[in-house]
Order: structure tokens, then sequence, then C-alpha cells
């Protein structure tokens, strides 16, 4: 049998228990709101005939990252920010590798809006294409 103290100890346990599952539950609330829209990276992968483009897209606050890889006689990459190509980010024509980030911090961010990462085959041959596109908290 418990004697009073025994009942009282348990119930403060029992409150602090609940109490920290509590404030765990609505740190994990506010992190996930504060994902926002962009909350998982972009991408495609896949074969492009000559003259196939494809593109993704995202939103970003303040900052983006684009990566592009092609095989053969590689591809043309762009990124574009509210479907203007940003200055700097289009690849001089075929390449196999291609990157552009735009970071606040570093004064390359044109603005928040929608970013577009896109690979076109302009070359003669097919092409096996990786493009990626992640904002915000997924760019490290």
């Amino acid at each position: 049998m418990s004697t009073p103290a025994t009942t009282t100890s348990r119930r403060r346990i029992g409150v602090r228990l609940t109490a920290a599952a509590s404030v765990a539950t609505a740190c994990a609330a506010a992190l996930l709101s504060a994902a926002g829209p962009a909350s998982a990276s972009q991408f495609f992968g896949g074969t492009l005939h000559p003259g196939e483009q494809r593109c993704v897209q995202q939103y970003a606050s303040y900052q983006v990252r684009a990566d592009g890889r092609a095989t053969g006689q590689g591809a043309k990459f762009k990124l574009q920010y509210n479907g203007v190509t940003v200055p700097g980010t289009g690849s001089p024509g075929l390449v196999t590798n291609w990157a552009a980030d735009l970071r606040t911090v570093w004064g390359t961010f044109p603005g928040a809006g929608y970013y577009t990462a896109c690979v076109t085959n302009n070359g003669t041959a097919d092409t096996n294409v990786r493009l990626e596109l992640k904002t915000d908290g997924e760019v490290f």
C-alpha cells in the first residue's frame, strides 16, 4: 500500500513528464510550421534526347543552390528567378558538371520568390542528367 507521501511524489513526476512532453510537442510543431513552402529539395534524373528540356522549381526565402551533371556531350544548365535567368548562373555551353549558389549572406541572392533550375540537351546524342534544386534550410 502506498503512503500519502509516495502518492504525492508519483503525481509530481507524472505532471513533470506530461509538461515535458507538451513542450517537446510544441517545439516540434513550431519547427514544422517554420519549414514553409520549401520543405523538400526538387530533383530530376533521367535521359534527355536532343532538344529536350527539364526543369524543377521551388520557393526560396533567403538562399538557393542548384547542382547538375550530364554524361556524354553534356547539357546546358541555367537558374531562373521569376522566369528570368539569373546573370552568371547559366552554363557557358554543354557541360558535364554545373552549380549555382545564391545566398543572402554573400549578397548574391536576388530576393524571395520562385527559382527554377533547367537542363537542356543541346547536343546531338542522348545524355543522362541529374538536376537538383535546394533552398533555404536545405542548403548547407
